[in-house]
């Protein structure tokens, strides 16, 4: 049944032979003409935090929420969902690690994270799967579900006047304080990088200060996090588990001719989405040992633009994740500065997409590309930092500019958010 499965799979994706396969010595290669490019742009602009052990390390801090949504994303994608519902899921489960984690330590605040992601999961998939209602009216409703469920559930169980919840410092926004979470840190390495980063020698400091911050003061979840994404992949694209969930992405109909429970594959995966996204918010409330009212703070969503950006990859996520916490902590971190420095880099990226597009005598987009790298050029020279507004808006601005760039080469699964019914291939 597995051949047969690839078949229907292969015949539902048109064109995938005609597009070239990334390789591995190519992906070292952008790799590393990426660290040469940041590190000429810290030599050129002055801006030091741009490679900074602790810019890296808020950055992966500030991935994995993004990544976690991202990753739940693609689960529920793949078998044919679409799930503008993490939002509301990541709501769920930072408010049930909230409640529990004050009670009973970080650990049981992840697992009751997880939980209350997989409700919001569970209700989304009762919505589409068993009833047919429209994919994105139910992610919209269990958003809205989400927003007035820990609303009100934090007035009553954390605000409640004489409750031991607010005699241990809880009240109608937030729950009461919990305990750290364990960090480790690789003795010798951590100091050793630490050293060669204080020297501001170029590249060697600037990838040292990278590395820096996958060795110092790293939380278990973070781990956890790297774990789950290697273990999607190996999920998803080499066992018949994930040929079978993705067929149902792909080819629903043809799937159930040949013995698949499409039902069943898809209740799963959405359950799973809707877990992985709840751990994400369980990391936001123990990152700051607290569940907070407004804490996910939209990441739901820049973690579906992680999902698209990613083409519905694991690996695609975790880069677009990566981008996005890097945005993200560098408007919570240096703010102006830094993002006055990546200005210049922006522009020399305009000015390379420029060259790209007039050698494929795309000359309109040329010119636009042209005009924007000027543009930026001057603003750069002009002035010695950017508004403080552009600066708290910039993770957003990142994840429109990425989708508008990369949009024409994304391929979504073919059934993606189409009903469908048991029996419709009789």
């Amino acid at each position: 049944m597995s051949t047969d499965l690839k078949s229907a799979t292969k015949l539902a994706v048109p064109g995938r032979g005609g597009r070239r396969k990334l390789t591995y010595p190519w992906i070292l290669l952008i790799i590393a003409v990426g660290l040469v490019a940041v590190s000429a742009l810290r030599a050129v602009t002055g801006a030091g935090d741009l490679t900074s052990t602790g810019q890296f390390g808020a950055a992966l801090s500030a991935a994995v929420p993004i990544g976690l949504a991202g990753l739940g994303g693609l689960w529920s994608e793949r078998a044919g969902v679409v799930n503008i519902g993490l939002e509301g899921m990541m709501m769920l489960g930072s408010f049930a690690a909230g409640w529990v984690g004050w009670q009973h330590g970080p650990w049981a605040a992840a697992a009751a994270g997880i939980l209350g992601g997989a409700l919001g999961g569970l209700i989304h998939a009762v919505a589409t799967v068993t009833f047919g209602v429209d994919h994105i009216v139910s992610g919209v409703a269990v958003n809205i579900l989400a927003l007035g469920a820990t609303q009100y559930l934090a007035t009553l169980w954390f605000g409640q006047e004489g409750s031991a919840a607010m005699a241990a410092g809880g009240n109608d926004k937030q729950s009461p304080p919990m305990p750290d979470m364990p960090t480790f840190t690789v003795p010798g390495l951590s100091d050793w990088l630490n050293s060669l980063e204080g020297h501001h020698w170029f590249l060697v400091s600037d990838v040292a200060g990278i590395l820096g911050a996958a060795v110092t003061n790293v939380s278990w979840l973070t781990l956890l996090t790297i774990g789950l994404f290697i273990g999607t992949f190996y999920a998803l694209w080499r066992s018949s588990f994930g040929l079978r969930l993705r067929s149902c992405g792909e080819a629903p109909i043809s799937a159930e001719t040949l013995g698949v429970n499409v039902y069943s594959y898809k209740y799963a995966a959405v359950v799973v989405s809707g877990a992985l996204a709840g751990l994400g918010g369980a990391f936001l409330s123990i990152g700051v040992h607290f569940y907070q009212d407004g804490q996910t703070g939209g990441r739901g969503y820049i973690g579906l633009a992680t999902m698209i950006f990613g083409n519905w990859r694991p690996g695609g996520v975790a880069m677009g994740a990566g981008l996005f916490g890097f945005m993200d902590a560098m408007q919570l971190r240096s703010g102006g500065p830094t993002v006055h420095a990546l200005l210049l880099g922006l522009a020399a990226l305009l000015a390379v997409l420029a060259l790209l597009r007039l050698r494929a005598a795309k000359r309109a987009q040329a010119a636009v590309s042209a005009v924007a790298a000027a543009v930026l050029i001057g603003w750069y020279f002009l002035a010695d930092t950017v508004p403080l507004e552009l600066v708290e808006a910039s993770p957003y601005i990142a994840t429109l500019l990425v989708l508008a760039l990369f949009s024409q080469r994304l391929r979504p699964p073919k059934a993606n958010g189409r009903p469908y019914r048991r029996g419709q291939g009789a």
